[in-house]
């Protein structure tokens, strides 16, 4: 019997511990879910003979090491800045580690021990990243056993709220980790454009956009991802002319949120204490320049031509300039802006959410310029079985079950980027509606 532990049982965990239970008789596993909320855990394991619950403290060291050490295979579903220490105990228990998020620094750092020891450190195998690279791959593979030459690779990415359930002038719900949404893009951008190395910095990274055109769901807005250089080499286009990883938002979306990030309400680097006895028109209004008047007027003033009738009606919806109470005794300007957004971009229970991915490409091939697109769109079902969980969790877990098959034997750190995991994994991606529509242009 082979034993697995998943460690969070948040919002991008149901598809991939219903998948995981699906073939815990074949595969003969024994799953343990363990979160801070016990609750939350039995919720998901849904007293399945195979699996049980229990609560988790990541912070507790003793508790945490006692349990990698009990289990055979580690799966990570907590925020990225903890992976750390599990990573760490994995590699001296010779534990082998799952986690959909991005490599670090730090990660990257164990490759050789774990290498050494013979265990698979699999990061980056979730929706973006993960499942981006295994398509992206297959294609950029694809082109080249052609014998093109790749100038161009831009990629889409966006979880977004599905047509249906889009009832706010905002276009957005949160069907994942709030906090990474309200902190998005405070890194840099960094990417290439026709040659040349090109920045994007925070405090214009929510201006300087694209309209993305899907011939679906209509257009969307496109902002740069933070690094997109570290892929040339994982991806092999070390001569592409433009490489560029950009995030998807509803047509509108950016132009508001640039007002809140220009505002300084997405700042996570102080905390204002007391936040309670204000109001959030007091939280805005303390932010301003201009000290006198009405608070609309004074914002309205200050972002002269930035100010229209779209983010008047963006920043109505959320009551952020009226008395409505901050009930929060003290946070960030990003923790009581994002107190407020999971009020207001609750996904509802009857909601459905949704995810678009586009690849673009352009190649010289027999010397001609060709252009091809490769599109993904998933709706999800509900609040709870979300498109955003199926498309992190489903590659995932059916990562780990090629792993446990053998049919991935790869050790050290390690993204799905070759064709004996991106191949296995997209076709029964495919097979469960996952799937990519090619179009040349």
């Amino acid at each position: 019997m082979t034993s697995i532990l998943i460690i969070g049982a948040g919002r991008s965990t149901p598809s991939l511990i219903h998948y995981l239970l699906q073939h815990a008789s074949v595969l003969d596993l024994h799953i343990t879910v363990a979160d801070m909320n016990l609750q939350l855990a039995q919720e998901k394991v849904h007293q399945h003979p195979r699996a049980h619950a229990i609560a988790f403290d990541i912070s507790n060291e003793t508790q945490r090491l006692e349990l990698i050490q009990q289990h055979d295979f580690i799966i990570s579903m907590l925020p990225a800045h903890m992976h750390l220490p599990i990573a760490q105990a994995c590699v001296r228990y010779s534990k082998h580690l799952a986690t959909a998020s991005y490599v670090s620094k730090e990660m990257q750092a164990l490759h050789t021990e774990a290498e050494q020891k013979g265990v698979l450190l699999l990061n980056e195998c979730g929706l973006d990243p993960g499942i981006d690279h295994a398509s992206a791959m297959q294609v950029i593979d694809a082109i080249k056993a052609q014998g093109g030459k790749i100038t161009m690779f831009k990629s889409y990415c966006g979880g977004l709220v599905a047509p249906e359930s889009n009832d706010n002038p905002w276009g957005y719900k949160f069907s994942w980790n709030p906090r990474n949404v309200v902190l998005a893009g405070q890194s840099t951008a960094q990417y290439l454009l026709n040659g040349q190395l090109t920045f994007i910095p925070y405090n214009r990274l929510f201006l300087q956009t694209e309209t993305i055109q899907t011939d679906t769901h209509g257009a969307f807005d496109a902002y740069a991802n933070r690094d997109s250089l570290s892929y040339q080499n994982s991806y092999g286009l070390l001569h592409v002319k433009t490489l560029l990883r950009g995030t998807l938002r509803q047509k509108g979306y950016c132009k508001a949120w640039h007002v809140l990030v220009k505002l300084g309400l997405t700042d996570d680097t102080f905390v204002i204490k007391h936040a309670n006895t204000l109001t959030y028109s007091q939280l805005v209004q303390s932010f301003l320049p201009i000290k006198s008047g009405a608070v609309k007027e004074n914002l309205k003033t200050w972002l002269g031509t930035l100010w229209d009738a779209e983010i008047e009606h963006q920043f109505d919806y959320l009551e952020l300039l009226t008395s409505k109470p901050i009930l929060k005794t003290e946070g960030t300007p990003a923790e009581l802006l994002q107190a407020l957004l999971e009020e207001k971009w609750l996904l509802k229970a009857d909601d459905k959410d949704m995810i678009v991915m586009q690849h673009q490409f352009e190649y010289a091939l027999n010397e001609k310029t060709k252009r091809l697109s490769s599109s993904l769109v998933v709706i999800g079902n509900d609040a709870e079985h979300t498109a955003m969980a199926k498309t992190v969790g489903l590659p995932l877990a059916i990562a780990i079950k090629l792993v446990l098959q053998k049919k991935f034997t790869r050790v050290g750190v390690q993204i799905p980027v070759t064709p004996d995991i991106y191949e296995p994994l997209l076709t029964e991606l495919d097979s469960l509606g996952i799937r990519f529509t090619e179009k040349t242009h």
